[in-house]
């Protein structure tokens, strides 16, 4: 998200909460009380920040904030915005096993109480899964950089 920023910054506090959008609902993230600045590929030590549900899950045994956390969270809200609430269950199932070996449906993901998507309009909200589950990988040096 901030991945064009020299030094980077790492939020470490996102979540749908801190997401504005505007008249032309472009999205913007703001609350940076707790964002840290790092040195390019570095971590740095520190305690716990963030909402729970949002944390990497190597935040919980490194406690190291890389930007690899931000890509995590990022894959937490792009589930969150075609599930209609926050993926909990599915974070859980993810890490617990491989995202190429589960055979996950669009359908099973995207919120209930919308219809389903016409065939012209049902790639984008499967593009957007499958960045999310590429976000959310357990491995973070899987996961994408920008």
């Amino acid at each position: 998200m901030h991945h064009d920023c020299d030094p980077p910054i790492v939020h470490r506090d996102i979540s749908s909460k801190n997401v504005l959008l505007d008249s032309e609902h472009k999205a913007y993230v703001s609350d940076f009380g707790i964002a840290k600045v790092l040195k390019v590929d570095s971590s740095i030590l520190t305690k716990l920040a963030g909402p729970y549900g949002y944390v990497a899950p190597e935040f919980a045994y490194t406690m190291k904030v890389t930007e690899k956390c931000d890509v995590y969270i990022f894959g937490v809200l792009a589930l969150e915005v075609i599930k209609g609430n926050h993926p909990k269950y599915f974070l859980f199932s993810l890490s617990s096993t491989s995202y190429g070996n589960m055979n996950i449906e669009l359908n099973d993901v995207l919120d209930g109480r919308l219809p389903p998507p016409s065939l012209e309009v049902e790639n984008k909200p499967k593009s957007i899964m499958e960045v999310a589950f590429s976000c959310l990988v357990v491995n973070p040096q899987s996961r994408p950089t920008n």
